[in-house]
């Protein structure tokens, strides 16, 4: 998530389309939380395993 939403930055930055810059950057923050959420351990949508 974070790499596409760097991808999407990159594009929307180069073409001056500032949806794409807008959504890039929603995507980075929040795969950023996610990544940082499941470095620390938590389950982020995931199932719990009894095993």
């Amino acid at each position: 998530m974070i790499i596409l939403g760097l991808i999407l930055l990159a594009i929307g930055l180069i073409a001056g389309i500032s949806l794409l810059t807008t959504i890039g950057v929603v995507l980075v923050a929040i795969g950023a939380v996610l990544w940082l959420l499941g470095a620390f351990g938590h389950a982020v949508g995931g199932r719990p395993h009894f095993w």
